[in-house]
């Protein structure tokens, strides 16, 4: 059995859908679900048994002995929200919770960490457990990924196989439901539909041209293989990059759907919303150097294909996978 939280939401979604596609079938999946827009995204895929998310800590001291890996996405990832408590309460003390127990009736876990720990990036954006301590998160979301990545790491008693998963830019079908926090591509598919243009954001650093900002985009596809490559494998435990290793501009990316969309381009240039202007990171790229050395190697979609299949095979269509 393999218990899966933020199954609901965007990549857990994606990851349910996979694993019943590579023949996963008794796959407990837990969430808050009373969110009506993200029903869509779970109530066609198998599984054994839906949890509410406040009730998990009880149902797994119930079951421990059916489960084999607990895969912990769920999380609250607003980067606009700066109510710490929150963070606290979803991000940090609630996987503390998970980790526990997995400590206590030898579960192994995968969890979801972020790229937002990186901050700007002053230390690299290297998975090395050396620069933990040294990171500086730009708000409270990144900061509670931090904040757990450190704990597990001083933890003397840890699950005899973990790996916390940095995510970087991921994109990709099941996301309709984020709003603001939306990858680049669907807004950017939304606005085509609707105006024919794109607005990107200006850049405000001399050192970085307009639309020029890069970051590590991920499509979602990749993001469902790593974490079933280490559910089955289970290489070394600790901190992994998930992301591709080659950063891409945001003038790419918009052009790649453009295309996809069999469309001339049309962008404008707006300035960077104030709110988020001093904590916005101009450059990010994966480190994947340990993901690669624990065995995965498998190409990496390109950002074309991946925004091609993306724009023909969902968007177009509003579908989920």
């Amino acid at each position: 059995m393999i218990v899966l939280t933020g199954a609901a939401g965007f990549i857990g979604s994606c990851v349910l859908g996979y694993l019943n596609r590579e023949g996963y079938r008794d796959v407990v999946i837990a969430d808050d679900f009373s969110v009506p827009d993200k029903k869509v995204n779970w109530h066609n895929k198998t599984f054994t048994e839906k949890v509410d998310r406040s009730e998990l800590f009880s149902w797994i001291d119930r079951h421990e002995n059916r489960i084999q890996i607990i895969i912990h996405l769920g999380a609250r990832t607003d980067t606009t929200e700066f109510d710490h408590r929150i963070f606290d309460a979803l991000n940090l003390h609630y996987s503390q919770e998970i980790w526990q127990r997995c400590c206590k009736y030898g579960i192994p876990l995968i969890y979801a960490s972020s790229a937002a720990t990186y901050g700007l990036g002053e230390h690299g954006y290297t998975d090395s457990h050396d620069v933990v301590n040294q990171l500086q998160p730009l708000n409270p979301y990144g900061e509670s990924k931090n904040d757990f990545d450190k704990w597990a790491l001083e933890q003397n008693d840890k699950p005899f196989f973990w790996a916390g998963l940095k995510f970087f830019n991921v994109y990709g079908p099941n996301e309709y439901h984020k709003g603001r926090m939306a990858s680049v591509i669907l807004h950017a598919f939304r606005q085509i539909k609707e105006h024919g243009k794109v607005k990107l954001f200006r850049s405000h650093n001399p050192e970085y041209r307009d639309g020029e900002q890069l970051r590590d985009f991920v499509y979602v596809m990749d993001v469902v293989r790593i974490c079933k490559f280490l559910m089955e494998k289970r290489p070394e435990s600790g901190l992994y990059n998930l992301g591709t290793g080659q950063a891409r501009t945001f003038l790419d990316l918009t052009k790649a759907t453009y295309k996809a969309m069999e469309l001339e381009p049309d962008i404008e240039f707006i300035d960077t919303p104030e709110d988020i202007r001093d904590k916005y990171q101009y450059f990010t790229e994966a480190d994947m150097g340990k993901l690669r050395s624990a065995g995965y190697s498998t190409p990496f979609t390109s950002l074309e294909d991946g925004v091609h299949d993306y724009v023909q095979h969902y968007l177009m269509n509003n579908k989920v996978y």
